[in-house]
C-alpha cells in the first residue's frame, strides 16, 4: 500500500536552516574581516570545512539516509532525486560545495560498502517513512526511490 506523504515542509525547513547557517558563516567572516583578522587566506574554517579563495565553501559529511551530516556538526538537506539517482546509502561520504550565489552542489566521494539483499518494503503510517526489512534489520528507503515510476 502506497501512503502519500507531505515531506515538503521538512524539506523546506532543512533548506532554510542550511541557508541561515551559510548566512551566519558569511556574516561572521565579514565581521572578522572588518576587525582586521586574517581571513582571506584561511582555508580551514572548521573540521571537514574548507573555504576556497573564490569564497566557495566545501563541507564534507556522511549521508544518513536522508541528509548529509556535515563534519562541522550541521545537517544539510540532500535533494531526494539526487540521492535516489546517485543510489546513495547510509554511510556514503559526501562533499557539498556551496557556491557564492548560494547554490548547493553535492557529490558522493567515497561510497559505503554495499550488499544486495531481498526484503519486504514497509511504510510507517504515522511518519510516512519507507523501509525495507531484511535479515531481521530495517533499512530506510527514500520515498523518491519507492515512488519513482519510469515512463
Amino acid at each position: 500500500e502506497i501512503i502519500p506523504t507531505n515531506t515538503n515542509a521538512n524539506t523546506d525547513l532543512s533548506k532554510l536552516k542550511a541557508v541561515i547557517y551559510s548566512m551566519q558563516d558569511q556574516l561572521e567572516a565579514m565581521l572578522r574581516f572588518i576587525n582586521g583578522e586574517q581571513t582571506a587566506l584561511q582555508n580551514k574554517t572548521a573540521v571537514g570545512t574548507e573555504t576556497l579563495e573564490t569564497g566557495e565553501k566545501i563541507i564534507e559529511g556522511i549521508f544518513n539516509g536522508e541528509n548529509m551530516l556535515g563534519l562541522d556538526g550541521k545537517e544539510y538537506n540532500v535533494p531526494p532525486n539526487y540521492a535516489s539517482k546517485s543510489k546513495l546509502v547510509e554511510g556514503d561520504k559526501m562533499k557539498l560545495t556551496i557556491t557564492n550565489n548560494g547554490k548547493f552542489i553535492y557529490k558522493q566521494i567515497i561510497p559505503a560498502e554495499k550488499r544486495r539483499l531481498i526484503g519486504e518494503l514497509v511504510s510507517d503510517a504515522a511518519t510516512g517513512q519507507w523501509s525495507v526489512v531484511s535479515e531481521g534489520k530495517m533499512y530506510k528507503v527514500l520515498t523518491a526511490s519507492v515512488t519513482f515510476s519510469p515512463r
